[in-house]
């Protein structure tokens, strides 16, 4: 049996890092896929632009350890990223006591696809690995 995901589209905000008590490194990411819109019929349609209307889909991503530190540093909203983990999913009870669901991806490797955006220093991400 396997559970695999790979994912491949742009982050949607700058990555969160943070340390845990134990010393591991968790670096959060967001990323954003897209795919063809579909009507009723199940065709897709054009937008108001001409364009083939997408529908677009926010994906959790957590990074453990050294990818963490890595993704924490080097990646930024707008970047095209793949990422390779597997699916988990999460149940706790809130404030409320109210179930909760949550899923996410559990990243074994991010490839970057391009450079992030950075602050528009022309020195931004000169030091990040370099990309295949």
């Amino acid at each position: 049996m396997t559970n695999i995901a790979i994912l491949t589209g742009r982050i949607a905000r700058d990555p969160e890092t943070r340390e845990t008590k134990g010393g591991t490194n968790v670096t959060g990411i967001t990323v954003v896929t897209d795919r063809p819109a579909r009507d009723k019929d199940g065709k897709t349609y054009k937008d108001e632009n001409g364009y083939t209307a997408k529908e677009s889909e926010f994906h959790r991503v957590t990074c453990f350890n050294g990818l963490a530190k890595t993704v924490g540093q080097y990646c930024s909203k707008g970047q095209l990223v793949s990422v390779q983990g597997r699916i988990h999913y999460t149940q706790w009870e809130d404030k409320d006591g109210v179930t909760r669901y949550g899923t996410e991806i559990l990243a074994d490797k991010v490839d970057f696809l391009s450079r992030g955006n950075g602050s528009g220093d022309e020195n931004d991400n000169k030091d990040a690995p370099e990309i295949d």
